[in-house]
């Protein structure tokens, strides 16, 4: 079983890989339409990009989640736990795996209940007692949003928060997300290592950081055609303050109950 459970692992990787990839060239090209100011050219990226991310989204757990539940399948019928168990727990955290990413993919919770409610979703998958301790606060009267602005903002606090866990090495990141009557407002701030917002977007050095997660905040907030202003130092943590002019799909209507 050793042979198969490594084929498995690395057609994983390797898929991963390949993903990664082509999303590190979509942002490219996004950043290069946003600097030419191309405005539809950067929505229609934008929106291709998330097209993707659902097909990928799909393969993952129709493909190679059932393909790793069938395998598992197999190894239950040889009734032979003494010479499984280890494989049956690897194939476990690889199911498991495979789940998260496509649940990161595309967020089911959103489609079903909006905006809010994937926020505090989103908040609760970051493990309370990991080094960072991460807070999303939300104010305002929440509003179904188009479908598209919805999940470009749920993008946009996502990256916030994954660039905040990867680079910053801080103790403490805070989000706020206010429902105004005619924009939307994210506040972000953590007391991590910083970065000096004059040098250009270059590889960071060993325990340093830069600006370069703002590039594809940028590109959404653009495409949504809000404003985004950060603040940082070297040391002093990061802000970033981002407001957007959305228009609410329903004005009256707030979102529906995940116990509905």
């Amino acid at each position: 079983m050793t042979p198969i459970l490594l084929l498995l692992a690395l057609g994983i990787v390797g898929f991963v890989v390949r993903y990664q990839r082509r999303l590190i060239q979509q942002q490219q090209e996004m950043q290069e339409m946003h600097e030419a100011g191309q405005q539809q050219a950067l929505e229609a990226a934008l929106l291709a990009q998330e097209e993707e991310r659902r097909r990928i989204a799909g393969d993952l757990h129709d493909g190679v989640g059932t393909t790793l539940a069938i395998v598992k399948l197999h190894l239950n019928t040889l009734n032979q736990p003494e010479l499984t168990q280890e494989a049956t727990l690897l194939l476990d955290q690889a199911i498991n795996e495979v789940r998260r990413i496509s649940r990161n993919l595309l967020p089911a919770a959103l489609q079903k209940f909006g905006l809010s409610f994937a926020l505090e979703a989103l908040a609760r998958t970051i493990p309370a007692d990991g080094p960072t301790q991460v807070s999303v606060e939300q104010h305002g009267q929440p509003h179904r949003l188009d479908a598209k602005y919805e999940l470009i903002v749920y993008r946009v606090v996502q990256e916030l928060l994954g660039n905040g866990l990867r680079h910053a090495h801080a103790s403490q990141i805070h989000v706020i997300v206010e429902f105004g009557p005619e924009a939307l407002a994210l506040r972000y701030s953590d007391n991590g290592i910083g970065f000096d917002p004059t040098q250009p977007d270059q590889p960071p050095l060993p325990g340093s950081r830069t600006g370069l997660g703002l590039t594809n905040l940028r590109s959404r907030v653009a495409v949504l055609r809000g404003t985004l202003r950060h603040e940082s130092a070297p040391g002093q943590g990061t802000r970033v303050w981002i407001s957007l002019p959305l228009p609410y799909l329903v004005t009256n209507q707030p979102p529906s109950s995940p116990l509905a």
